[in-house]
Formats: structure tokens, sequence, C-alpha cells
């Protein structure tokens, strides 16, 4: 496929692989990249130099794009971007935050900033702002969502009639079918987080990878509305969160109860009971674990076969 996202990203297919804390460092994002998509690093659970480990150790694995997704609230933000710049990162995902303080710093260093919404308002102030793209996160995705609660087959057409720049739709979307359904509805490429976290590649432990692919229909759940809206596997972390707010915690409480190391806990550290698990609404389609190229692959023919079908009928 050859369209704006492609050219813009210089990719062969139009697949990105999410940004996620503590599951896309530099071999899931290499992987993706030599695969033909566009990987990406998140930098969200990284110390600037620990990121900078990872920018290097990927340009060393992958001659191809890829890109570092960074949290604009992140407490060494300027350190951050400093970094990103000496290391000539390509392109630059932002996210949960103003794209006005750093798209035009960025731009200005020849990078493509892209950055990620869940309202066509957010998408209208992010073009404003000058980024290449957005990235419309429905609430079916994983980790942190908007507090809007849009579905994605409602959010891309409204981003897609509201701005002139590539959208790429993100959230509950795990297979070649859901990329057809999105770009019908507009999107030119999609960004795809819980499929890849199965990955062999992914950081994640490998506690987090079965319990995700062991997931049912409804055990996940958008939590802790209060603070930054997340969706959470059921565990007896879960359990406590959903305690507090029914007997209505006050933000303090939550915060508390969060902690600063919860993420760690369960998704990189295995702990199944008491960590926090963030992850999609797809992931009760996921399976089994296998390599990234193979993922990306696989939804890449399933697109073809689909849209084929569709064609045909």
């Amino acid at each position: 496929m050859n369209n704006r996202i492609t050219k813009l990203f210089n990719i062969d297919f139009p697949i990105i692989q999410a940004g996620m804390v503590w599951c896309s460092g530099w071999e899931l994002a290499s992987a993706v990249s030599n695969a033909g998509g566009l990987g990406i690093i998140g930098a969200g659970s990284m110390y600037p130099e620990i990121l900078r480990t990872h920018i290097q150790k990927c340009k060393q694995a992958t001659t191809k794009p890829f890109a570092v997704n960074i949290p604009l609230f992140y407490p060494d933000i300027e350190e951050i971007m400093v970094i990103i710049i000496e290391e000539r990162v390509p392109i630059v995902f932002t996210s949960a935050g103003n794209p006005k303080l750093w798209t035009s710093h960025l731009k200005e260093a020849g990078i493509t900033v892209v950055h990620v919404v869940s309202s066509s308002k957010f998408a209208l102030k992010a073009e404003a702002a000058g980024v290449d793209a957005v990235v419309a996160e429905g609430f079916e995705a994983g980790g942190h969502n908007g507090r809007e609660e849009t579905t994605t087959m409602c959010l891309i057409p409204m981003v897609k009639d509201t701005v002139n720049i590539p959208v790429i739709a993100a959230g509950g979307i795990g297979s070649g079918r859901a990329m057809l359904a999105a770009i019908a509805l507009g999107a030119e490429g999609v960004q795809i987080g819980s499929a890849f976290v199965t990955s062999e590649e992914s950081s994640a432990h490998q506690n987090f990878k079965q319990k995700v692919i062991d997931a049912q229909e409804g055990d996940t759940v958008l939590s802790l509305k209060q603070l930054t809206p997340v969706r959470l596997l059921k565990n007896d972390f879960f359990e406590q969160v959903k305690e507090a707010e029914i007997r209505g915690a006050t933000t303090d409480e939550l915060t508390a109860l969060l902690g600063k190391r919860r993420a760690k806990k369960g998704m990189f550290e295995g702990d199944m009971h008491e960590g926090e698990l963030e992850i999609g609404q797809v992931a009760y389609h996921l399976d089994r674990i296998r390599p990234a190229a193979e993922i990306l692959q696989e939804i890449w023919n399933d697109f073809l076969q689909a849209r084929t079908i569709l064609c045909q009928g």
C-alpha cells in the first residue's frame, strides 16, 4: 500500500507498533521496523540515559525508520528532547500533553512529529500545533485513554472529517479485518499495541504475556477515571481499585494506591496479583507468543484477504 502514511514514515506497510511502557524496547521496535512496519521505542518507562541506550541499540539492529514515543508529562522532558535530537531519531510520537510545547522544536531539527489524541477537538489542536499526523485512539485501547470514552469506530470518521493531515487508527485493532474497517472509516494507517505485547521481542514479562493470552472477553475494564483513565486486566490490584472507587475514594487515596511502581511490578516484573496490567480489549483475540514479524505479516495478509473478499462481494 502506498499512501500518505507509508510515504511519511518511508515504510512498506501502514502498520505502526505502539510505544508501550515496559513492553516496547529496542528489540521490539527494530523487529517491527525490519518487518516493514514502524517500530516505536516507548520512552515512558525509561530514564534518559536508558532511552539513549535503547535508541543506539535500535540503530544498530535496523537500517529502517523507527520512532520514539514520549509522554509529554515526563519529568525529564527537556533531557529526553536533547537525547532525541542528539541521536537523530527520525520520528517522534508525542502523547499525554500539549503538542504545542515541543512540536516546532522537534520539526526544526528535521523530525517527523505525530501526536496521539482521543477526540476531534484535540486532533484539531494537534494539527494547529504543526504535527505531521495524528493517532486517533479509541477507548478500546490498552493503557491510558481519553476521558471521552469514544470508541474507535466513532472516533476515526470524526477525526478524519476534522483534520487534513493523515489519521492513524488505534484501539481494538489486532487483525487485518479490523485494519480494513479502520481504513474504510478514513484512517491511512493503524497503530497496534496489545498484539505486539505478546511478541517474542516484547520486553513484557512472560507472566504478563501469558495473562494476556489467557484473557477472555470482558476481562479488561477502564479504571481510575478520577486520575487518568487506564484499561486494566482484572486481578487483585484491579479489585482494590474497584473497591476504592465504589466507596468514593479521593484522588489522593487512588494516587497512593497506584503508587510509582505498579506498572513495572506487573508488566515488567511479572507480579500478576499486585501489579498494574495495562492491555486492550482485543486481548481476548490473542492466543500465542510468536515473533513480531509474524504478527505483522499475518495482519497484513489478513487485511489483503478481507479487502479482496469485500471487493468480490
